[in-house]
C-alpha cells in the first residue's frame, strides 16, 4: 500500500501557538481546514487505506451482519401509549431502515390494545421512510402531537449537525400550515391551546441560547422572541409538564441552573422565575396538580444536598420564598429525576452502579407534604446479576397505571406495568430475540478493581456460563483466561448502564468476555463519583480504567494479548489516554468520535461546547492550572515515540472513527491524531473510518448502523486473537 493513502498527501505549514509562556507546535492543525480540498482528499485516502488493510475481514463482516439480522425482530410493534383519546405507537417493517409513527383511537377501554400489526384502525401520522426518501442521512429530532391531538410538530436533520428544520402538519389529512423554522435544536412545547409552539434555536457555535414563541400558520418572520441567554456557558431547554398546566424553561451550565414558567393555556404570558441563578445550584422543576385540584411545585435540587433532594412549594402564582422538603438528601443515592402524576410521584435513583425506581402515594384529597410515604423498589421477576430500570412512557396525568421497563446484561429489555392500587406488576411485552437464545446460557455479575487510591471500581461483567469453573459461582474464576472487551465512558457524570445488546451475542457466543467499567468521571456512585472524576481529578478516570483491566488479569479473566478497550466521545478521550498511559495492557482500542484534540479544543472558544464545558474540563485559556492539567493528559498531546528511558514507546491497533458533520468532536481530532500517531509510529497499525456524510450519532438508518457495528465488531475479534473463520457455533 502506498504511503500516499495514509500520510498527509501534501506538506502543510503547523500551526504554532503559545499559550502561559508555552509554545506547541501542531503539524497537522491544517486537517481542520475543511476549505482546503487537501483536507477531503487526505480523509478520503485513509478511508481507502482502512478498506484496503481490512479487506479480509469483508467475509466476517457479513456474517455478523447477517447474525445480527438473525436476531432481531424486523417487523415489530412499540407497545401503544394511551394519551387523551388515541394509542400512540411505533413500528418497523422488514427492509425498511426507520421507524412509522401511528395511533389508534383509544375509546373507552384504557387496557392496552393487543400487537396487531395490520389494525384497520390505525393512521400513520409520520413514516421516516417516506420523509427519509434517499437521502445518505434522516434523523427525527422533534416529533409532537398538539395537546388536541389534530396537529403534528415535526424537527429534521438531515446532515447530522444538530440543526433541525421545524415545521408543522394536520393530522386529519387536510391542508395544513406550510412554514418551516431553521437552525433549531431539540426543545420543544406545545402550548395549552395548540396554537403556539415554544422552540429553542442554536447560535453559530450550535448552544441552544434562545426560546422562540411561534403562532401556527404564520410566518417565521413574526415569531417573538422569548428569552436569550448571553452567558455562552448556559443552555436554554423547555418543555411542558405532565399536567399541562405550565410550560416549563430551563436555563443551566454543567453546575448552575434556574428555572422559570408560563402558564400553557396563556401562551402570550411573560416567563415567571420559579427559581433564581445560583452559581452552583442545580434545579430540576415541575409541577403537580392534585386530585382535588391544589397545584404544586415539584423542585429537584442539590442545594445543600450532593446528592439531591426533592422540594415542595405550593403553587399561589407568586415565586416561592420557602420549600418544604419532600424527600431529603441521602448520601451516595442521587436522585436522577423526578416524575409526578397525580396519584403519586416517582423518584429514579442510582446507587452502586445500578437504578431502580421508588414511589410516593398521594392522597386522594389535597397533597400534604407531611403525609407522604416511600414505597420499596420496582423489580419484574426474577433478575440476575447488576440491572437497569427506568419510568417509561407515561404522558398521562392521572393513570392507574405506570409503564416501566428492566433490563440486564442477559435479559432483554421488559416493557411493564404497575398498578397504583396494589403494586402489582404485569409485563406488556418482552424484547424478542431470535435464534433460540437461552439466558440460562450466560452469566452476569459485577466485580469491584481496586484504582491507585484504594477507591473500588465496579465491573460490570457477562460471558458465557461455561467459561467457569462453577456456574454457580463466578468467585471461583475461569477454567481459562478468555479474550475480553472493556468498555469505558467516565465524563458528564453519565452513566453507563448494564443493559442487553442482541450484537453483542456474537462477541459473547464466540468464547469472548464483555464488561464494563464504571470509573469516576461517571454517575454510577452518586455525584461524588462525578466530582472525583472531571476538572483537576480526571486523571482519576484513566487510572480507573487501567485498574479495571488490571484487575480483570489479575483475576484470571483475562490477558494483555486478548484485551480490547472500547470507548466513544468522551469515552474515546479515555481511549485516547489509557493509550499513552498504559499501552502494553491492551491487543486493541477502539476510540469512536473521540475527543483527542482535547487541548486545542478548550483553548478555542468559537467552537460548539467549548464555553459551555470549562465546567467539565477547566478553562485553560484564562488559568494556567487548567492549561498544565489538560496538557498533562490529553491524548493528542501526549502521543510519543519513545519512553523515558530511550526505549521504543510501542502502541496497540487502534482504530477511530469521526464524522464530518460531527458538532460535538470536530472531525479533524481523530484525523489529527491518527496522522500524528502514524508518524510517531510508523510500526504501529492505526486507521481512521470517517463517515463522509454523517454527525456524532453515526449512520442514521437501522441497518447502515448495524452494518457499522459489524465493521467494528469484525475489527474487535481479530485483535481479541479470535479467527476471523470462526463462528459462534464453533465456539
Amino acid at each position: 500500500m502506498s504511503d500516499a493513502l495514509h500520510i498527509p498527501i501534501a506538506p502543510r505549514r503547523p500551526v504554532v501557538t503559545t499559550t502561559h509562556n508555552h509554545e506547541r507546535t501542531d503539524e497537522y492543525g491544517w486537517l481542520r481546514n475543511l476549505d482546503d480540498p487537501m483536507t477531503v482528499t487526505h480523509l478520503e485516502a485513509e478511508n481507502a487505506f482502512t478498506e484496503a488493510s481490512l479487506a479480509h475481514l469483508a467475509t466476517l463482516r457479513e456474517q455478523l451482519f447477517g447474525e445480527f439480522k438473525d436476531r432481531i425482530v424486523e417487523t415489530d410493534l412499540s407497545v401503544p401509549v394511551r394519551r387523551g383519546p388515541w394509542w400512540y405507537y411505533s413500528r418497523t417493517q422488514e427492509g425498511k431502515n426507520y421507524p412509522i409513527h401511528c395511533r389508534r383511537p383509544a375509546g373507552e377501554s384504557d387496557e392496552v390494545p393487543p400487537s396487531d400489526l395490520e389494525s384497520p384502525d390505525e393512521q400513520v401520522i409520520f413514516d421516516e421512510n417516506i420523509e427519509a426518501g434517499d437521502a445518505d442521512f434522516f434523523t427525527v429530532g422533534i416529533l409532537s402531537v398538539s395537546p388536541d391531538h389534530a396537529m403534528l410538530a415535526v424537527g429534521i436533520d438531515t446532515k447530522g449537525d444538530e440543526r433541525l428544520e421545524l415545521s408543522f402538519r394536520t393530522l386529519d389529512g387536510t391542508a395544513g400550515p406550510t412554514e418551516s423554522i431553521s437552525d433549531v435544536s431539540y426543545g420543544f412545547a406545545w402550548s395549552g391551546t395548540s396554537t403556539h409552539a415554544f422552540f429553542t434555536r442554536v447560535d453559530e457555535a450550535w448552544r441552544p441560547h434562545q426560546l422562540w414563541r411561534h403562532e401556527i400558520g404564520t410566518e417565521p418572520t413574526t415569531d417573538v422572541l422569548v428569552l436569550e441567554e448571553p452567558d455562552a456557558r448556559f443552555n436554554v431547554s423547555v418543555g411542558s409538564s405532565r399536567d399541562e398546566a405550565v410550560i416549563v424553561v430551563s436555563i443551566s451550565s454543567s453546575s448552575t441552573s434556574e428555572a422559570a414558567f408560563l402558564p400553557a393555556h396563556e401562551p402570550l404570558a411573560q416567563l415567571t422565575t420559579i427559581i433564581p441563578r445560583v452559581p452552583g445550584i442545580e434545579n430540576g422543576l415541575t409541577h403537580l396538580t392534585s386530585r382535588s385540584g391544589d397545584a404544586w411545585w415539584i423542585r429537584l435540587t442539590n442545594a445543600d444536598a450532593i446528592d439531591f433532594a426533592v422540594l415542595v412549594a405550593p403553587d399561589d402564582a407568586t415565586a416561592p420564598t420557602t420549600w418544604d422538603v419532600l424527600v431529603g438528601h441521602r448520601d451516595g443515592v442521587r436522585i436522577e429525576d423526578v416524575d409526578v402524576f397525580s396519584r403519586t410521584i416517582v423518584l429514579s435513583e442510582r446507587s452502586n452502579a445500578e437504578t431502580t425506581l421508588r414511589a410516593i402515594n398521594l392522597p386522594d384529597g389535597p397533597f400534604d407534604p407531611q403525609r407522604v410515604n416511600l414505597d420499596e423498589s420496582w423489580i419484574i421477576g426474577e433478575t440476575e446479576g447488576p440491572t437497569t430500570t427506568w419510568l417509561g412512557a407515561n404522558p398521562e396525568h392521572d393513570p392507574l397505571r405506570l409503564r416501566f421497563g428492566q433490563t440486564s446484561m442477559l435479559m432483554p429489555s421488559n416493557v411493564a406495568e404497575v398498578d397504583l392500587a396494589d403494586r402489582s406488576v404485569t409485563v406488556l411485552k418482552r424484547q424478542e430475540v431470535l435464534g433460540g437464545y437461552d439466558p440460562a446460557q450466560l452469566v452476569t455479575y459485577r466485580l469491584d478493581a481496586p484504582s491507585h487510591d484504594g477507591e473500588l471500581i465496579p465491573i460490570s461483567v457477562v460471558h458465557a456460563a461455561s467459561l467457569l469453573v462453577d456456574r454457580t459461582d463466578p468467585s471461583k474464576g475461569l477454567h481459562e483466561p478468555a479474550p475480553c472487551l472493556l468498555y469505558g465512558y467516565g465524563s458528564y457524570e453519565v452513566s453507563i448502564d448494564p443493559t442487553f445488546s442482541p450484537f453483542r451475542l456474537s462477541l459473547l457466543e464466540r468464547g469472548a468476555i464483555f464488561a464494563i467499567a464504571h470509573i469516576r468521571g461517571g454517575g454510577e456512585k452518586g455525584r461524588r463519583w462525578y466530582d472525583q472524576g472531571h476538572l483537576g481529578a480526571k486523571q482519576n478516570s484513566f487510572d480507573d480504567f487501567l485498574a479495571a483491566a488490571d484487575h480483570l488479569v489479575n483475576q484470571g479473566l483475562t490477558s494483555p494479548v486478548h484485551l480490547v478497550a472500547r470507548g466513544g466521545s468522551a469515552g474515546g478521550l479515555l481511549m485516547g489516554a489509557v493509550a499513552n498511559q498504559g499501552p502494553e495492557r491492551f491487543s486493541g482500542i477502539v476510540a469512536e468520535v473521540p475527543f483527542v484534540d482535547a487541548l486545542n479544543t478548550m483553548l478555542d472558544p468559537t467552537l460548539p461546547l467549548t464555553v459551555g464545558e470549562y465546567e467539565e474540563w477547566g478553562n485553560p485559556t484564562d488559568d494556567p492550572v487548567a492549561y498544565a492539567t489538560i496538557a498533562s493528559w490529553a491524548p493528542y498531546e501526549n502521543l510519543r515515540s519513545t519512553r523515558a528511558d530511550g526505549s521504543a514507546f510501542t502502541y496497540p491497533p487502534m482504530l477511530l472513527t469521526g464524522g464530518l458533520n460531527d458538532t460535538r468532536v470536530g472531525f479533524w481530532e481523530p484525523a489529527k491524531h491518527v496522522a500524528r500517531l502514524r508518524h510517531l509510529n510508523p510500526s504501529n497499525p492505526v486507521l481512521l473510518r470517517m463517515e463522509m456524510g454523517v454527525g456524532h450519532g453515526g449512520p442514521s438508518g437501522r441497518y447502515d448502523s448495524w452494518r457499522e457495528e459489524a465493521f467494528m465488531l469484525a475489527w474487535i475479534l481479530e485483535c481479541l486473537g479470535i479467527a476471523p473463520s470462526a463462528s459462534p457455533h464453533e465456539v
